[in-house]
Protein backbone atom coordinates (compact mmCIF):
# COMPACT_ATOMS: atom_id res chain seq x y z
CA UNK A 1 0.00 0.00 0.00
CA UNK A 2 1.11 3.51 -0.63
CA UNK A 3 1.69 5.51 2.84
CA UNK A 4 1.31 9.27 4.29
CA UNK A 5 5.38 9.74 3.78
CA UNK A 6 6.49 10.93 -0.19
CA UNK A 7 8.66 12.13 -2.95
CA UNK A 8 7.91 15.41 -4.52
CA UNK A 9 9.66 16.95 -7.66
CA UNK A 10 9.24 20.40 -8.80
CA UNK A 11 9.82 20.92 -12.56
CA UNK A 12 10.25 22.99 -15.50
CA UNK A 13 11.19 23.00 -18.89
CA UNK A 14 14.69 25.12 -19.65
CA UNK A 15 14.99 25.55 -23.28
CA UNK A 16 18.57 24.22 -23.04
CA UNK A 17 20.30 20.54 -23.81
CA UNK A 18 20.72 20.51 -19.91
CA UNK A 19 19.04 18.63 -17.19
CA UNK A 20 19.85 19.96 -13.85
CA UNK A 21 18.48 18.19 -10.74
CA UNK A 22 18.93 19.83 -7.14
CA UNK A 23 17.40 18.52 -3.89
CA UNK A 24 16.12 20.62 -1.06
CA UNK A 25 18.60 19.11 1.21
CA UNK A 26 21.72 20.65 -0.71
CA UNK A 27 24.65 19.48 1.95
CA UNK A 28 23.61 16.03 1.56
CA UNK A 29 22.75 15.89 -1.91
CA UNK A 30 24.47 18.44 -3.91
CA UNK A 31 23.06 19.72 -7.16
CA UNK A 32 23.90 18.01 -10.29
CA UNK A 33 23.67 19.42 -14.15
CA UNK A 34 23.52 17.16 -17.34
CA UNK A 35 23.21 17.20 -20.55
CA UNK A 36 20.29 15.15 -22.68
CA UNK A 37 22.65 12.73 -24.08
CA UNK A 38 25.06 11.95 -21.53
CA UNK A 39 22.38 11.44 -18.47
CA UNK A 40 21.74 8.20 -19.50
CA UNK A 41 25.56 6.76 -18.40
CA UNK A 42 25.11 5.59 -14.85
CA UNK A 43 28.21 4.11 -13.15
CA UNK A 44 26.55 1.21 -10.98
CA UNK A 45 29.55 1.18 -8.55
CA UNK A 46 29.39 5.13 -7.63
CA UNK A 47 26.72 5.22 -4.95
CA UNK A 48 25.71 8.75 -5.63
CA UNK A 49 21.95 9.98 -5.47
CA UNK A 50 21.35 11.37 -8.99
CA UNK A 51 21.63 7.59 -10.68
CA UNK A 52 18.18 6.91 -9.05
CA UNK A 53 16.80 9.89 -11.01
CA UNK A 54 19.11 8.98 -14.15
CA UNK A 55 17.39 5.65 -13.79
CA UNK A 56 14.21 6.77 -14.24
CA UNK A 57 14.88 9.08 -17.04
CA UNK A 58 16.63 6.53 -18.75
CA UNK A 59 13.98 4.05 -17.85
CA UNK A 60 11.59 5.91 -19.78
CA UNK A 61 13.35 6.73 -22.46
CA UNK A 62 14.39 3.06 -23.16
CA UNK A 63 10.90 2.26 -22.90
CA UNK A 64 9.79 5.26 -25.77
CA UNK A 65 12.64 4.37 -28.09
CA UNK A 66 14.58 7.59 -27.78
CA UNK A 67 18.11 8.90 -27.08
CA UNK A 68 17.38 12.50 -25.69
CA UNK A 69 14.65 14.79 -24.39
CA UNK A 70 13.45 18.50 -23.50
CA UNK A 71 16.51 19.80 -21.17
CA UNK A 72 14.47 21.22 -17.92
CA UNK A 73 15.25 22.29 -14.44
CA UNK A 74 14.18 20.10 -11.12
CA UNK A 75 13.83 20.38 -7.34
CA UNK A 76 13.70 17.19 -5.30
CA UNK A 77 12.29 16.99 -1.63
CA UNK A 78 10.84 14.37 0.35
CA UNK A 79 9.95 12.55 3.55
CA UNK A 80 10.65 9.19 2.69
CA UNK A 81 13.37 7.97 5.10
CA UNK A 82 16.81 6.48 2.84
CA UNK A 83 17.14 2.75 3.62
CA UNK A 84 14.65 2.90 5.66
CA UNK A 85 12.51 -0.41 4.33
CA UNK A 86 9.73 2.06 2.73
CA UNK A 87 11.28 1.86 -0.77
CA UNK A 88 12.78 5.57 -0.79
CA UNK A 89 14.29 4.44 -4.08
CA UNK A 90 11.19 3.52 -5.92
CA UNK A 91 9.47 6.45 -4.48
CA UNK A 92 12.14 8.57 -6.20
CA UNK A 93 12.39 6.87 -9.64
CA UNK A 94 8.78 6.77 -10.05
CA UNK A 95 8.15 10.40 -9.03
CA UNK A 96 11.48 11.06 -11.73
CA UNK A 97 9.18 9.67 -14.16
CA UNK A 98 6.06 11.74 -13.50
CA UNK A 99 8.26 14.48 -13.68
CA UNK A 100 10.21 13.64 -16.88
CA UNK A 101 6.96 12.40 -19.10
CA UNK A 102 5.24 15.58 -17.87
CA UNK A 103 7.75 17.92 -18.68
CA UNK A 104 8.68 15.56 -22.73
CA UNK A 105 4.64 15.51 -23.15
CA UNK A 106 4.77 11.74 -22.77
CA UNK A 107 1.36 9.95 -21.26
CA UNK A 108 1.99 6.29 -20.45
CA UNK A 109 -0.47 4.17 -18.71
CA UNK A 110 0.43 3.29 -14.65
CA UNK A 111 0.74 -0.22 -15.94
CA UNK A 112 3.61 1.12 -18.33
CA UNK A 113 5.06 3.28 -15.62
CA UNK A 114 5.13 0.69 -12.73
CA UNK A 115 6.66 -1.64 -15.39
CA UNK A 116 9.39 0.76 -16.28
CA UNK A 117 10.21 1.82 -12.71
CA UNK A 118 10.83 -2.16 -11.69
CA UNK A 119 13.23 -2.64 -14.25
CA UNK A 120 14.73 1.08 -13.40
CA UNK A 121 17.23 0.66 -11.07
CA UNK A 122 18.71 -2.21 -12.39
CA UNK A 123 20.95 0.48 -13.66
CA UNK A 124 22.75 0.67 -10.04
CA UNK A 125 23.42 -2.61 -9.52
CA UNK A 126 19.79 -3.62 -7.78
CA UNK A 127 18.19 -6.67 -8.91
CA UNK A 128 14.73 -5.35 -8.02
CA UNK A 129 11.67 -6.69 -8.37
CA UNK A 130 8.59 -4.19 -8.74
CA UNK A 131 6.29 -4.60 -5.84
CA UNK A 132 7.25 -1.21 -4.02
CA UNK A 133 7.47 0.86 -7.77
CA UNK A 134 3.78 -1.00 -8.52
CA UNK A 135 2.50 -0.14 -4.84
CA UNK A 136 3.98 3.63 -5.34
CA UNK A 137 2.26 4.75 -8.48
CA UNK A 138 -0.92 2.34 -8.52
CA UNK A 139 -1.70 2.66 -4.95
CA UNK A 140 -5.57 3.56 -3.79
CA UNK A 141 -7.22 5.03 -1.10
CA UNK A 142 -8.43 2.62 2.18
CA UNK A 143 -6.94 -0.42 -0.33
CA UNK A 144 -3.95 -2.69 -0.40
CA UNK A 145 -3.17 -4.28 -3.36
CA UNK A 146 -2.54 -7.64 -4.39
CA UNK A 147 0.10 -7.43 -7.34
CA UNK A 148 0.59 -10.32 -9.80
CA UNK A 149 3.41 -10.21 -12.10
CA UNK A 150 3.02 -12.68 -14.84
CA UNK A 151 1.31 -13.38 -16.54
CA UNK A 152 1.13 -9.55 -16.67
CA UNK A 153 1.23 -6.58 -14.10
CA UNK A 154 -2.10 -6.41 -12.36
CA UNK A 155 -2.48 -4.61 -9.60
CA UNK A 156 -6.23 -5.44 -7.88
CA UNK A 157 -7.63 -2.98 -5.21
CA UNK A 158 -8.03 -5.10 -1.99
CA UNK A 159 -10.28 -2.79 0.93
CA UNK A 160 -9.20 -3.21 3.96
CA UNK A 161 -12.31 -4.08 6.22
CA UNK A 162 -14.12 -1.71 8.45
CA UNK A 163 -14.62 -2.70 12.06
CA UNK A 164 -15.22 -0.87 15.65
CA UNK A 165 -12.76 0.12 16.24
CA UNK A 166 -11.36 0.96 12.81
CA UNK A 167 -7.95 -0.83 11.61
CA UNK A 168 -4.63 1.57 12.02
CA UNK A 169 -0.89 0.98 10.87
CA UNK A 170 2.16 2.46 12.71
CA UNK A 171 5.46 2.35 10.95
CA UNK A 172 8.72 2.42 13.05
CA UNK A 173 11.84 2.89 11.91
CA UNK A 174 14.71 0.78 13.24
CA UNK A 175 17.27 3.90 12.23
CA UNK A 176 19.49 0.63 10.99
CA UNK A 177 20.18 2.31 7.50
CA UNK A 178 20.05 -1.02 5.11
CA UNK A 179 21.18 0.55 1.82
CA UNK A 180 20.51 -2.32 -0.83
CA UNK A 181 22.93 -1.05 -2.81
CA UNK A 182 25.95 -1.60 -0.92
CA UNK A 183 24.98 -4.57 0.98
CA UNK A 184 23.37 -6.17 -2.51
CA UNK A 185 26.15 -9.07 -2.88
CA UNK A 186 25.29 -10.24 0.54
CA UNK A 187 21.70 -9.68 1.17
CA UNK A 188 19.07 -8.58 -1.81
CA UNK A 189 20.97 -9.63 -4.52
CA UNK A 190 21.67 -12.94 -3.05
CA UNK A 191 18.42 -13.16 -2.57
CA UNK A 192 16.94 -12.67 -5.62
CA UNK A 193 19.99 -15.44 -6.91
CA UNK A 194 18.56 -17.78 -4.53
CA UNK A 195 15.22 -17.40 -5.39
CA UNK A 196 15.92 -17.60 -9.30
CA UNK A 197 18.21 -20.89 -8.95
CA UNK A 198 15.50 -22.71 -6.65
CA UNK A 199 13.30 -21.65 -9.37
CA UNK A 200 15.13 -23.61 -11.94
CA UNK A 201 16.26 -26.81 -9.86
CA UNK A 202 12.15 -26.95 -9.02
CA UNK A 203 11.34 -26.52 -12.64
CA UNK A 204 13.47 -29.20 -13.05
CA UNK A 205 12.38 -31.34 -10.40
CA UNK A 206 8.64 -30.83 -11.70
CA UNK A 207 9.71 -32.11 -15.27
CA UNK A 208 8.79 -28.62 -16.54
CA UNK A 209 11.69 -27.26 -17.35
CA UNK A 210 12.34 -27.79 -21.04
CA UNK A 211 8.74 -26.05 -21.46
CA UNK A 212 8.87 -22.84 -23.52
CA UNK A 213 7.04 -21.21 -20.85
CA UNK A 214 10.16 -21.87 -18.61
CA UNK A 215 13.01 -22.30 -21.19
CA UNK A 216 12.04 -19.10 -22.71
CA UNK A 217 12.35 -16.81 -20.24
CA UNK A 218 14.36 -14.41 -18.50
CA UNK A 219 14.36 -14.35 -15.41
CA UNK A 220 12.11 -17.83 -14.68
CA UNK A 221 10.80 -17.32 -11.20
CA UNK A 222 8.73 -19.28 -8.67
CA UNK A 223 5.45 -17.54 -9.86
CA UNK A 224 5.73 -18.54 -13.45
CA UNK A 225 7.04 -21.95 -12.20
CA UNK A 226 3.39 -22.61 -10.51
CA UNK A 227 1.54 -21.00 -13.34
CA UNK A 228 2.95 -23.60 -15.59
CA UNK A 229 3.47 -26.65 -13.83
CA UNK A 230 -0.85 -26.07 -13.21
CA UNK A 231 -1.31 -24.98 -16.86
CA UNK A 232 -4.30 -27.07 -18.05
CA UNK A 233 -5.83 -27.92 -15.03
CA UNK A 234 -9.10 -26.77 -13.46
CA UNK A 235 -9.75 -23.27 -14.96
CA UNK A 236 -9.59 -20.86 -12.59
CA UNK A 237 -12.13 -18.58 -13.71
CA UNK A 238 -15.52 -21.24 -12.89
CA UNK A 239 -13.99 -21.77 -9.00
CA UNK A 240 -13.43 -19.45 -6.27
CA UNK A 241 -9.96 -17.86 -7.60
CA UNK A 242 -8.67 -16.86 -4.22
CA UNK A 243 -9.21 -20.79 -3.42
CA UNK A 244 -7.02 -21.52 -6.43
CA UNK A 245 -4.56 -19.82 -5.12
CA UNK A 246 -4.43 -21.31 -1.72
CA UNK A 247 -4.76 -25.03 -3.34
CA UNK A 248 -1.50 -24.22 -5.54
CA UNK A 249 0.43 -22.92 -2.70
CA UNK A 250 -0.16 -25.53 -0.85
CA UNK A 251 1.04 -28.13 -3.49
CA UNK A 252 4.27 -25.83 -4.40
CA UNK A 253 4.78 -26.07 -0.52
CA UNK A 254 5.23 -29.48 -0.46
CA UNK A 255 6.67 -29.63 -4.11
CA UNK A 256 9.67 -27.72 -2.56
CA UNK A 257 10.39 -29.55 0.58
CA UNK A 258 10.71 -33.00 -2.13
CA UNK A 259 13.22 -30.77 -4.61
CA UNK A 260 15.21 -29.31 -1.86
CA UNK A 261 14.76 -31.37 1.33
CA UNK A 262 18.13 -33.38 0.91
CA UNK A 263 19.83 -29.95 1.02
CA UNK A 264 18.61 -28.33 4.78
CA UNK A 265 21.51 -27.13 4.91
CA UNK A 266 21.92 -25.32 1.56
CA UNK A 267 24.04 -25.70 -1.85
CA UNK A 268 27.45 -25.40 -2.79
CA UNK A 269 27.65 -23.70 -6.61
CA UNK A 270 29.12 -26.99 -7.64
CA UNK A 271 25.89 -28.72 -6.11
CA UNK A 272 23.08 -26.18 -7.89
CA UNK A 273 25.26 -26.04 -11.38
CA UNK A 274 25.19 -30.19 -11.14
CA UNK A 275 21.21 -30.20 -10.17
CA UNK A 276 20.67 -28.72 -13.43
CA UNK A 277 23.66 -30.50 -15.98
CA UNK A 278 25.30 -27.06 -15.65
CA UNK A 279 29.02 -25.79 -15.51
CA UNK A 280 29.07 -23.37 -12.31
CA UNK A 281 30.20 -20.81 -14.97
CA UNK A 282 27.13 -21.15 -16.70
CA UNK A 283 24.90 -20.76 -13.95
CA UNK A 284 26.55 -17.64 -12.89
CA UNK A 285 26.03 -16.49 -16.16
CA UNK A 286 22.41 -17.85 -16.39
CA UNK A 287 21.27 -16.01 -13.26
CA UNK A 288 23.28 -12.63 -14.59
CA UNK A 289 26.08 -12.49 -11.50
CA UNK A 290 28.23 -10.27 -14.07
CA UNK A 291 25.01 -7.58 -13.17
CA UNK A 292 24.29 -8.68 -9.82
CA UNK A 293 27.29 -10.23 -8.46
CA UNK A 294 26.78 -12.04 -4.89
CA UNK A 295 29.31 -13.63 -2.49
CA UNK A 296 28.09 -16.67 -0.64
CA UNK A 297 29.36 -20.03 0.10
CA UNK A 298 26.29 -21.91 0.58
CA UNK A 299 23.06 -20.95 -0.79
CA UNK A 300 19.80 -21.91 0.91
CA UNK A 301 17.34 -23.19 -1.55
CA UNK A 302 15.01 -24.79 0.69
CA UNK A 303 14.68 -22.00 3.03
CA UNK A 304 13.96 -19.55 0.64
CA UNK A 305 11.68 -21.44 -0.97
CA UNK A 306 9.44 -21.95 2.00
CA UNK A 307 9.23 -18.62 2.43
CA UNK A 308 8.37 -17.51 -1.24
CA UNK A 309 5.34 -20.10 -1.64
CA UNK A 310 4.29 -19.62 2.57
CA UNK A 311 4.85 -15.75 2.20
CA UNK A 312 2.38 -15.99 -1.39
CA UNK A 313 -0.20 -18.13 0.84
CA UNK A 314 -0.11 -15.77 3.55
CA UNK A 315 -1.15 -12.57 1.16
CA UNK A 316 -4.04 -14.56 -0.48
CA UNK A 317 -5.16 -15.60 3.05
CA UNK A 318 -5.16 -11.74 3.70
CA UNK A 319 -7.19 -10.96 0.64
CA UNK A 320 -9.84 -13.50 1.43
CA UNK A 321 -10.56 -12.55 4.79
CA UNK A 322 -10.35 -8.79 3.79
CA UNK A 323 -13.10 -9.77 1.19
CA UNK A 324 -15.32 -12.40 2.94
CA UNK A 325 -17.74 -9.24 4.46
CA UNK A 326 -17.89 -11.97 7.58
CA UNK A 327 -18.81 -9.51 10.26
CA UNK A 328 -18.33 -12.24 13.00
CA UNK A 329 -14.52 -12.05 11.84
CA UNK A 330 -12.03 -10.52 14.54
CA UNK A 331 -10.41 -8.84 12.01
CA UNK A 332 -7.41 -7.53 14.43
CA UNK A 333 -6.05 -11.21 14.85
CA UNK A 334 -7.12 -12.76 11.98
CA UNK A 335 -4.92 -10.59 9.93
CA UNK A 336 -2.48 -10.04 12.85
CA UNK A 337 -1.82 -13.79 12.75
CA UNK A 338 -0.74 -13.30 9.27
CA UNK A 339 1.26 -10.60 9.87
CA UNK A 340 3.36 -12.12 12.77
CA UNK A 341 3.86 -15.49 10.80
CA UNK A 342 5.39 -13.08 8.35
CA UNK A 343 7.50 -12.13 10.39
CA UNK A 344 8.60 -15.13 11.85
CA UNK A 345 9.26 -16.57 8.02
CA UNK A 346 11.51 -13.18 7.37
CA UNK A 347 13.08 -14.19 9.78
CA UNK A 348 13.80 -17.78 10.12
CA UNK A 349 13.57 -18.62 6.44
CA UNK A 350 14.26 -15.63 4.34
CA UNK A 351 17.16 -14.17 7.40
CA UNK A 352 16.33 -10.96 6.44
CA UNK A 353 15.21 -9.29 9.79
CA UNK A 354 17.66 -8.14 12.47
CA UNK A 355 18.00 -8.07 16.22
CA UNK A 356 16.35 -4.21 15.82
CA UNK A 357 13.28 -5.39 13.80
CA UNK A 358 12.79 -8.54 16.35
CA UNK A 359 13.02 -5.98 19.18
CA UNK A 360 10.68 -3.49 17.85
CA UNK A 361 8.16 -6.19 16.89
CA UNK A 362 8.28 -7.46 20.11
CA UNK A 363 7.88 -4.17 21.56
CA UNK A 364 5.09 -2.92 19.76
CA UNK A 365 3.13 -6.60 20.20
CA UNK A 366 3.10 -6.40 24.07
CA UNK A 367 2.07 -2.68 23.95
CA UNK A 368 -1.29 -3.77 22.09
CA UNK A 369 -0.25 -4.29 18.02
CA UNK A 370 -1.97 -7.74 17.16
CA UNK A 371 0.64 -7.77 14.03
CA UNK A 372 3.93 -6.73 13.57
CA UNK A 373 6.63 -7.05 10.95
CA UNK A 374 9.20 -5.60 9.24
CA UNK A 375 8.39 -4.05 6.06
CA UNK A 376 10.83 -3.58 2.84
CA UNK A 377 13.84 -5.74 2.10
CA UNK A 378 14.83 -5.82 5.70
CA UNK A 379 17.91 -6.20 7.24
CA UNK A 380 17.30 -2.36 9.29
CA UNK A 381 15.28 -0.21 7.93
CA UNK A 382 11.23 0.24 8.86
CA UNK A 383 8.70 -2.12 10.56
CA UNK A 384 4.29 -2.26 10.86
CA UNK A 385 2.68 -2.65 13.11
CA UNK A 386 -1.14 -3.73 12.67
CA UNK A 387 -3.42 -1.60 15.79
CA UNK A 388 -7.10 -0.63 16.98
CA UNK A 389 -7.08 2.93 16.03
CA UNK A 390 -7.66 3.51 19.71
CA UNK A 391 -4.88 2.34 21.14
CA UNK A 392 -2.63 3.51 18.53
CA UNK A 393 -1.24 6.18 21.02
CA UNK A 394 -0.62 3.66 23.55
CA UNK A 395 1.65 1.66 20.89
CA UNK A 396 3.53 4.68 20.19
CA UNK A 397 4.43 5.86 23.61
CA UNK A 398 5.70 2.19 24.68
CA UNK A 399 8.18 2.26 20.88
CA UNK A 400 9.06 5.86 21.92
CA UNK A 401 9.95 5.02 25.58
CA UNK A 402 11.55 1.25 25.37
CA UNK A 403 13.15 1.60 21.57
CA UNK A 404 14.06 4.97 20.88
CA UNK A 405 14.87 6.44 24.37
CA UNK A 406 17.06 3.75 24.96
CA UNK A 407 18.92 3.51 21.48
CA UNK A 408 18.22 7.08 20.71
CA UNK A 409 18.42 8.75 23.31
CA UNK A 410 19.66 11.85 21.57
CA UNK A 411 16.55 11.52 18.73
CA UNK A 412 15.07 15.26 18.58
CA UNK A 413 11.50 15.25 18.79
CA UNK A 414 10.95 16.03 14.71
CA UNK A 415 13.36 13.10 14.07
CA UNK A 416 10.93 10.97 16.20
CA UNK A 417 7.99 12.06 14.53
CA UNK A 418 9.67 11.17 11.38
CA UNK A 419 10.78 7.67 12.56
CA UNK A 420 7.34 6.57 14.55
CA UNK A 421 4.29 7.57 12.82
CA UNK A 422 0.80 5.92 12.27
CA UNK A 423 -0.45 6.00 8.91
CA UNK A 424 -3.27 4.36 5.95
CA UNK A 425 -3.34 3.22 2.94
CA UNK A 426 -3.27 6.41 0.71
CA UNK A 427 -3.41 7.52 -2.84
CA UNK A 428 -0.28 6.25 -5.20
CA UNK A 429 2.04 8.72 -7.38
CA UNK A 430 0.50 11.74 -9.42
CA UNK A 431 1.19 14.84 -11.19
CA UNK A 432 0.35 18.04 -9.91
CA UNK A 433 0.20 20.30 -12.82
CA UNK A 434 0.04 23.11 -10.86
CA UNK A 435 2.48 26.24 -12.39
CA UNK A 436 3.87 29.03 -10.97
Amino acid sequence: MAIAPDTLIAVRANGTDRVRVANVNAEKYPARDFSTADIFAIDSTVHEWSNYFKCGYRGLFEHMGRTEGAGFDALLDGTVPAGGGLSSSAAFVCATQLAVQRVNGIDLSQTELASIAAGAERYVGVNSGGMDQTASIMGQQGSALFIEFHPELRATPVKLPESTPALAFIISNTLVVSDKHVTAPVCYNLRVVETRIGALILAKHLGIADRPACKDVDPLTFKIVMDEYFTGSENASSVDSVQTWIDRLSAMLTAADQAFGAHPTGYTRKEMAAALDMSPADLGAKVHEDLFPVRADRFQLLQRAQHAFSEALRVVRFRQICESGDARTDYFSALGDLMNQSQDSCRDLFECSCAEIDELCAIARNAGSFGSRLTGAGWGGCTVHLVPQDKVKQVKQALADKYYAKRFPDLSAAQLDNALFATAPGRGACPDRRSS
